[in-house]
């Protein structure tokens, strides 16, 4: 079999695997529409659910995770005004805390839109004061808000794109292909700030890589002596970023966790099994030092008892009071004035 036979099968079989491929994606972008699912469960967010449970829940608040990194949406000669992250950080670390020993670890209060929360409250009150004639909130019917121990603080602070990158390829007498990949870095900062006293009581850093890769191949080559054969045909893949950026956050509740625990902010129902994941998360997070074989212990935070919280409760009343009786006042009706007499006439002037 001659190279030119060799190269002609290989050509053929190319653009038979391409036209196969590219008939898959038509099919598949002309079929119908794919069903909304919940979203599953990753590995890193079923670590997270498997923690084990407090010794009490901890009352905490959100009020926001906001992106710091100023970066934009990476495109070839267009200038973009797309974020490169996702903007929705609060509403992911929400979920996240309530995902935490599903649901053990944290009783969360949303404070991301506490104007709206406001504004629903001073609706009631004010309904019931028209409709009810009540000067002062009812307890019963608006009950004081619930605060925090401690409040849950962070950012999105880092995007760092083509961190790494690289490729291959070969191509020989016009019939080849190649691979490309590259590597983007997002990071998040999480800490625990307490509300009695404002100090930082813990605090982690997390990165997480995002990977991009993409395969082409082609041909382009004369099969015959006047026939040119030219094939192009290639598949991407991009790691979604905001999976990559769910998938941070939790890892920095993960280990926001352990780092508490660590300091003796909060501590696990049973020792020993705080102890095993305290022993790993030490490990990771001293990897390539020599603090890994050494066994240091980090100053507790001065706040004691940070996570005692103190609830407002309203004092015991009787009744609610209300305003009296609104008293129309009328008017007696005006009495009609007699007219004036005309004057009286002049001198010389006859009337009549």
């Amino acid at each position: 079999m001659t190279l030119t036979t060799l190269t002609r099968a290989a050509s053929l079989c190319l653009a038979a695997l391409a036209l196969t491929g590219c008939g898959d994606i038509g099919a598949k972008l002309l079929g119908p529409p794919d069903a909304a699912m919940v979203t599953a469960v990753t590995e890193q967010n079923l670590q997270l659910r498997l923690l084990p449970g407090p010794n009490h829940r901890i009352t905490v608040s959100v009020y926001d995770l906001p992106d710091l990194t100023g970066q934009f949406r990476e495109r070839d000669n267009v200038q973009s005004l797309s974020r490169a992250v996702s903007q929705g950080g609060g509403p992911i670390l929400i979920k996240a805390l309530q995902d935490a020993g599903e649901r053990r670890w944290f009783s969360v209060l949303d404070r991301t839109a506490l104007d709206d929360l406001l504004r629903e409250r001073q609706i009631v009150t004010e309904m019931r004061r028209l409709y009810r004639g009540e000067t002062e909130p009812d307890p019963n019917a608006i009950p004081p808000l619930r605060h925090a121990s401690i409040i849950i603080q962070g950012a999105i602070v880092g995007y760092d794109s083509n961190v790494q990158t690289g490729g291959f390829g070969a191509r020989y007498l016009g019939i080849g292909g190649d691979q490309q990949w590259k590597l983007d870095t997002v990071t998040v900062s999480l800490r625990a700030v307490s509300s009695d006293t404002g100090e930082v009581l813990a605090s982690v850093m997390v990165d997480k890589p995002i990977a991009s890769t993409s395969l082409r191949g082609g041909a382009f080559t004369y099969v015959e002596l006047d026939k040119l054969l030219e094939i192009e045909t290639g598949v991407a893949a991009n790691e979604a970023k905001q999976v990559a950026v769910q998938m941070a956050i939790e890892k920095a509740v993960f280990s926001l966790i352990l780092e508490g625990a660590d300091l003796g902010v909060w501590s696990f129902a049973r020792p020993n099994d705080g102890a095993k994941l305290l022993e790993i998360y030490r490990r990771e997070k001293y990897r390539g030092t020599t603090m890994q074989t050494q066994r240091s212990v980090a100053m507790p935070p001065d706040t004691r008892n940070a996570t005692r919280v103190v609830q407002t409760r309203p004092l015991p009343r009787s009744a609610p009071q209300r305003a009296g009786p609104v008293t129309q006042r009328v008017l007696p009706p005006a009495q009609a004035t007699p007219p004036a007499p005309p004057p009286a006439a002049e001198d010389g002037e006859v009337i009549g």
